[in-house]
């Protein structure tokens, strides 16, 4: 059986030059690898007591849902700006070349509900944390954050140190 670090497709000099590029669509192009990475996701929280699932728009669906699925848990959408239909609360956060912002339905989440944050990356840690700052003022408790790739080099997990981490996989570089 293929490690997970194996469906991962790395693209050098992307988007700019001395980047490498960790390509998750490889991972989730192939059953195995998609199966792989959400089982493993998966395991890694397995010991974290939460009630609900939240992803980020898009790659965070892909992964949270799936878990939340399994685990027979409700699932909370975040979107970038002016994507969801009711009363909204959002968050402006910056990005690493420029700003952006995350919005979340008002009442997806009843006070004090535990909640498991799931994304594809963690780089910088600028959409972690927006993530965070938007389940805790809709009244949620951030359990935890759970990512299948975690760019070490990039120091992200600093941002967010008050905060438990799960990753999948931790490439060391940038």
């Amino acid at each position: 059986m293929k490690d997970l670090k194996d469906y991962v497709r790395t693209i050098p000099n992307f988007p700019q030059e001395g980047i490498m590029f960790r390509d998750v669509t490889t991972v989730i192009g192939d059953a195995d690898g998609l199966k792989l990475a959400v089982d493993t996701m998966q395991d890694l929280v397995k010991d974290l007591d939460f009630d609900v699932v939240a992803g980020a728009e898009s790659r965070g669906f892909i992964f949270g849902a799936p878990i939340a699925y399994n685990l027979h848990k409700p699932f909370v959408l975040i979107r970038k700006k002016g994507k969801l239909p009711s009363e909204t609360v959002s968050v402006d956060y910056d990005l690493e070349y420029g700003k952006a912002t995350l919005e979340m339905h008002k009442d997806a989440l009843k006070k004090g509900q535990k909640v498991l944050i799931v994304d594809d990356l963690i780089a910088t840690g600028g959409t972690t944390e927006a993530m965070i700052r938007l389940v805790e003022e809709c009244g949620g408790e951030v359990a935890g954050v759970l990512v299948l790739m975690e760019l070490a080099g990039l120091e992200g997990r600093k941002k967010i140190a008050n905060y438990r981490l799960d990753s999948a996989i931790v490439y060391e570089g940038k």
